[in-house]
């Protein structure tokens, strides 16, 4: 096994150790992205998950981008190719940012020093929830290996949201009934 496949393997159990130990999605999140960049050797990760009309990507974790990069503008599903195949479905690699048509802030990107990056889906069952973007600052292809490495982290990332999602739901749940316990009970 390769140093890099022994990277992978070491990363894959730091994220589900990070799964594991928080129902709290921005500290998971973070970890999340932090892993999975320093993995792939890349510049920086983000998670961005759909709004409730599945119209926006909204920044949810980042790691190695500067808050001037996060704040360029909204991500809005119609106006971004890249996007909308990702979230058909497949991952997707923009070998140069500064040239590819799907990419939609590619100045921003220029001034950021990104000149890749690797877009992965974050799905619930067949549904999607958002993306996983992996920014390099080299022009590079990512191999095969590193596309499934990644693949591997958003279906975790993925699993992570639901999780929290329907914890919180419950949480809500659970509130809501105790108070109507108590309400019930003070008659």
């Amino acid at each position: 096994m390769s140093e890099k496949e022994c990277t992978f393997y070491r990363t894959l159990y730091e994220v589900a150790k990070v799964i594991n130990s928080s129902l709290e999605p921005a500290t998971v999140l973070a970890g999340i992205v932090e892993q999975t960049a320093k993995a792939l050797e890349a510049k920086a990760c983000t998670i961005r998950l759909l709004d409730r009309k599945g119209l926006t990507l909204l920044a949810s974790a980042a790691w190695g981008l500067s808050a001037g990069y996060l704040r360029k503008g909204p991500i809005e599903v119609a106006k971004s190719g890249l996007d909308q195949e990702v979230l058909a479905g497949r991952p997707v690699q923009v070998k140069d940012v500064r040239s590819d048509t799907r990419f939609q802030y590619p100045e921003a990107a220029r001034k950021e020093d990104i000149a890749s990056v690797l877009v992965l889906p974050l799905t619930v069952g067949a549904k999607p929830i958002g993306v996983m973007r992996v920014y390099s600052n080299t022009v590079r292809d990512f191999t095969p290996v590193e596309v499934d490495f990644a693949s591997a982290i958003a279906n975790l990332s993925a699993i992570a949201i639901e999780n929290a999602r329907l914890h919180q739901a419950l949480k809500t749940d659970y509130e809501l009934l105790a108070e109507t316990t108590y309400a019930i009970h003070d008659l």
